[in-house]
């Protein structure tokens, strides 16, 4: 069963709500992820399975931790200009953010809060970077229609998130229940392969000092948890 027109009505009026309601990111994501389950019920149980097998199969645990090094990456921005982690690096602790794309209401969510925070994430010296499987078109629509100031970079084919053990396959379940998102379009494939949303902080000297990585998109790293741990890596020497 995919989703009817009113349901979609519903979802967009609850997630308007849940983006204007005061309260922690976790809050919004939580109040907004109960919606969902009241007006689409068969996609909060798929994602429920999905996420179970994610576990089962280990996805993003091996992803770098905290005091392993970070890999870099040069990715295109969004403009199709080259962004590498060392260059970002040299200016001061980067959070290196994935996220699933321009369509999840999750994402959107967490990229509104991660730009209220902006000011004090530049008092500290710190950077912020989004990464998404999407072409140019939709990583420039993503970072218009969130106003973001940072670079949101495509990771075509999910190449970068691959080899941090992020990349998942959505399976067909899920394929057929996101029927109305054209996924294929926005990343230029039919493989339905999505990075597990993850934030890493790393240090200047390359090293992750902090990260969330959950197999469940509907959880995200906190803001005041984020600005502690940029907080720390700016303190280091």
């Amino acid at each position: 069963m995919s989703l009817s027109s009113a349901d979609a009505e519903r979802l967009k009026q609850a997630f308007q709500q849940c983006r204007d309601m005061e309260g922690t990111l976790s809050e919004q994501l939580r109040a907004y992820a109960a919606a969902g389950r009241e007006i689409f019920p068969a996609y909060g149980e798929a994602v429920d399975r999905l996420v179970a097998r994610i576990h089962q199969n280990g996805g993003g645990e091996n992803a770098p931790r905290p005091g392993e090094a970070m890999p870099p990456f040069i990715l295109p921005d969004e403009t199709g200009r080259l962004i590498g982690l060392p260059s970002l690096l040299r200016q001061g602790p980067v959070a290196v953010m994935f996220y699933r794309g321009h369509w999840c209401p999750y994402c959107r969510l967490n990229v509104r809060a991660v730009i209220q925070a902006q000011d004090r994430i530049g008092a500290l010296g710190a950077q912020t970077v989004a990464i998404m499987p999407e072409t140019q078109q939709f990583t420039e629509k993503f970072k218009a229609d969130s106003n973001a100031s940072f670079p949101v970079l495509t990771d075509l084919d999910n190449g970068y998130a691959l080899s941090l053990n992020l990349a998942i396959w959505l399976g067909p379940e899920i394929q057929h229940l996101l029927a109305n998102q054209d996924l294929a379009d926005f990343h230029g494939n039919d493989g339905w392969v999505l990075p597990i949303p993850a934030t890493f902080v790393v240090g200047r000297d390359g090293l992750v000092k902090a990260r969330f990585v959950d197999p469940d998109f509907r959880k995200r790293m906190e803001i005041d948890d984020l600005i502690a741990a940029l907080s720390s890596a700016g303190e280091e020497r």
